[in-house]
This record gives structure tokens, sequence and C-alpha cells, in this order.
């Protein structure tokens, strides 16, 4: 099992690679991180939607134990110092989210190198019935997008109870996911692709929620040790 926590800044202006190499630095500290990784906008096209300008700068923090992922944003906690230390970043409206983690294998997983482009979506929610909403979600919409060209990771993502403290406005998506590729001209290979029309197809017979959903194409850095 694992869990993952989502930080998300809307600025004016992006970081300038000084600062997001000064923010990954400080990020590698986190006591239990797993795994982290570092999104900046991109381009790609998507035949269907265009859901206008994406955060400047999106974090996916992976924990193992979600304790140690409470640490992480508890009152006065480190991820408050390592975004307070990047000055930058002190205008930015910013959100932040814990929710549990499904991955799903995909035929072809290695990615080519780095950066590679990653959509990230977000159902606002609610749903009528959340439980119908996501067993249909579960059961459709991942075996379309697994066969997408080029595809390198899929990840679901639903919600959990967590306590934290972090930074800016806590969210609750009814879920999110993202999908993988090696740049956003893969990307938008597979958006372009006729599996698109069919996931718009089945996205029609999704169990009645309300919200927005936003989908965003960014690129993508880890957080090495």
């Amino acid at each position: 099992m694992s869990f993952c926590l989502f930080v998300e800044f809307s600025a004016s202006e992006r970081l300038n690679a000084g600062d997001e190499e000064k923010l990954s630095s400080s990020l590698r500290g986190l006591r239990g991180l797993e795994r982290g990784l570092v999104h900046t906008p991109a381009t790609a096209h998507d035949p269907f939607l265009h859901d206008g300008a994406p955060p400047v700068l999106a974090l996916q923090l992976y924990y193992a134990d979600v304790a140690d992922l409470e640490a992480a944003v508890a009152r006065g906690g480190p991820l408050g110092a390592c975004v307070a230390n990047i000055p930058a970043l002190a205008a930015a409206s910013v959100t932040h989210e814990a929710m549990l983690v499904r991955r799903f294998p995909v035929p072809e997983p290695a990615i080519a190198g780095e950066p590679w482009c990653t959509y990230l979506v977000a159902y606002d929610g609610p749903a009528e019935d959340p439980n119908a909403w996501h067993a249909h979600y579960l059961e459709h919409h991942p075996t379309i997008m697994a066969r997408f060209p080029g595809l390198r990771e899929l990840e679901l993502y639903t919600g959990i109870d967590w306590v934290g403290f972090a930074p800016g406005e806590r969210m609750r998506h009814l879920q999110r996911n993202k999908v993988a590729f090696d740049s956003p001209q893969a990307l938008t290979a597979a958006l372009e692709s006729p599996l698109r029309a069919e996931m718009r197809e089945d996205y029609r017979r999704f169990p009645k929620f309300g919200g927005k959903v936003t989908h965003f194409p960014m690129l993508t850095r880890s957080l090495r040790a």
C-alpha cells in the first residue's frame, strides 16, 4: 500500500531552475519519502479538452506509511519549511491533498529519460453514489487507458482520512489519476488516437457526479537522493 501527497502551486510566474533545485534538495530530506516527483507545465494537444493554465508547480510525494506523510505536514512540519525556503512561492496559491495510490500495470513501463510527460487529471465531485462511481471507473476506464500507445505509467488516487496542516488549502477530490509518457509529443499522439474517443464514450456512462474535471500536461522530474 502506498499514499501520495499532492501539493500544487498556482502563481503568475514559474520557478526558475535554481529555485526548483533548491526545493527539490530540501524535499529529499523528508522522513520516509519513498518517491518524489516534481511537475512543471508542458504543452500537449487534447482534441476534446483544454482546461486552461496548469499549476506552475505540482509535487507528488509518496509514502508507504501514512504516519510519515502526516509528520511531513504536521504543525510546524518540514514540508512547510521546505516551501518557506523558496521566496518565489511566497505569493503562490497552494493546495494539498493526501490520497491512496492505486497502480495499474502497463505493457511497456520503462521511461526513456527525464523529463518525461505526465497528464494529471482531477475529478472534483461529489458523486451521487461515490461507491458506484468508483466501481464503474475502476472496472472500465483503466482498461481503456492501459491500451494507450506509448503509455509508461498509470495510477489512480482515491481519498483517505488524514491529519495535516500543510500551507494553503486542504482539498478533497472525488478522485485523481495520471498517465505518463516519454514526451509531450507522445502524450499528444495518445490523446489523438482512437482510444481517446473511446474514453469519452465511457465518460458519458459514468454514474452521476458534479464539479469539474481538470486535465493538465506536465513535464516531470524525479527527486533523487
